[in-house]
């Protein structure tokens, strides 16, 4: 228990929220800006198994924000690239490798889990993860970046929306677009925040409240969402209602 000492110290966490993270099964769907700094601080946490899912292989570019990519590794695969580092960095957690690039025909073998976390750059790949989840009553944590700005939203089944309810139509594609790595960083922890609070019940996680991260004001604010009735997804209604800045 030495490693996880200072968190086992936690009120309403203890060994019984320690245990609770060894017997958990986290799925993290891209391991990019989002996925690294998430599956990172999962493993650090004691999440017992973690699975991987990515098909891309390393580029340069990449690396001013999905810092489980080293130089050494271009043109490695990602999954696999990011499997090593959380291996060597807690060798309590059990790390599986995926890749596959995730379509209708393998999301239900490969999203088996107690949660499953966004770490994907696309809204087509994003409702695909939201659907399945939905369908099998597993919580899945949202998160998406641009430029020094973010948004986050958990989606739990049965108790509250989903994010189609949410985010009913994909904003338009971008082939390129900006990103700040500490953007990423900042909600890929949060990510990994919401999900530690899922599997131990600790504290309230963002259950139909779409947090909205700002960089350069360095400012959060909160956007009550509902459910939509008409949700092709979830039958639950999103609207936007009132927000307040903390």
């Amino acid at each position: 228990m030495e490693r996880y000492s200072r968190q086992v110290l936690l009120p309403d966490f203890g060994e019984k929220g320690q245990r609770r993270l060894r017997g958990a099964r986290v799925v993290v769907v891209g391991l990019g800006g989002l996925g690294c700094p998430s599956s990172l601080y999962l493993a650090a946490a004691g999440v017992g198994r973690l699975v991987l899912v990515d098909w891309q292989r390393v580029e340069e570019s990449n690396l001013n924000r999905q810092i489980l990519h080293w130089t050494k590794d271009l043109g490695r695969g990602k999954a696999e690239s990011a499997a090593e580092k959380l291996r060597e960095l807690n060798p309590e957690v059990r790390v599986e490798v995926v890749e596959e690039r995730l379509t209708e025909e393998n999301a239900g073998r490969i999203l088996r889990g107690d949660v499953v976390v966004d770490g994907l750059d696309n809204y087509e790949t994003r409702y695909l993860v939201n659907s399945l989840c939905v369908r099998r009553g597993i919580p899945f944590v949202h998160a998406a970046v641009e430029g020094l700005v973010g948004q986050l939203l958990t989606v739990v089944p049965g108790r509250g929306p989903c994010l189609r309810c949410v985010i009913p139509e994909p904003p338009p594609p971008k082939p390129l677009f900006p990103v700040l790595g500490s953007t990423a960083g900042v909600m890929g922890c949060l990510q990994a925040m919401e999900v530690i609070k899922l599997l131990t019940g600790l504290g309230r996680p963002a259950v139909g409240r779409l947090l909205l991260f700002e960089g350069k004001g360095m400012t959060f604010e909160e956007v009550e969402v509902e459910r939509n009735p008409r949700c092709p997804v979830c039958g639950g209604h999103g609207r936007r209602g009132s927000s307040r800045k903390e």
